[in-house]
């Protein structure tokens, strides 16, 4: 009724591990931008902590902080997305395995119950991967918004006073 290459196996499980590796790397990115979005808060509220409020940098400054807070939560929300889809992947591979042995042992049902589970913990998988790249999108388009305001900033309090024609 089943194929008996063992090859079968490993193709069944290679899918899931490939994609594995994939949350892996993309959580490890995840955490770096984290971490370059707490380094980058800490100067920010460092350099806001010595403004006068009523200077136009302490505005900004406190603009730039309620960004990296956005940031920051959009990263958090995307490295549970991709260390979930890591766990869900590795469900998978096993459920694969699992599945594989209940077909030698003659388990049909059984067997197909793990089809469909491994089917549905992978599809969520993908889901959560594809979400957690969404979130990553919208957060590095609001780290380019942020730089550009900053280099806004930058020129306007670097530039020359304008002249009077007097």
């Amino acid at each position: 009724m089943y194929d008996n290459n063992p090859f079968t196996v490993l193709t069944a499980v290679a899918a899931p591990a490939i994609l594995t590796n994939a949350c892996s790397v993309l959580a490890l990115g995840t955490s770096n931008r984290i971490a370059r979005v707490v380094d980058r808060s800490r100067v920010v509220m460092k350099a806001q902590a010595g403004a006068d409020p009523k200077d136009p940098h302490y505005g900004a400054h406190a603009r730039q902080i309620g960004m990296l807070r956005v940031r920051g939560g959009l990263l958090l929300r995307a490295l549970r997305l991709f260390y979930a889809a890591l766990g869900m992947f590795a469900t998978t591979a096993l459920t694969a395995i699992v599945g594989s042995a209940m077909v030698a042992f003659d388990m049909d049902l059984a067997f197909h119950a793990a089809a469909v589970f491994g089917f549905i913990v992978g599809a969520l998988a993908v889901l959560g991967i594809v979400s957690g790249c969404a979130l990553m999108v919208r957060e590095t388009q609001l780290a380019v918004q942020s730089v550009a305001e900053e280099h806004e900033l930058h020129i306007v309090s670097n530039a020359p006073a304008p002249q009077s024609p007097l």
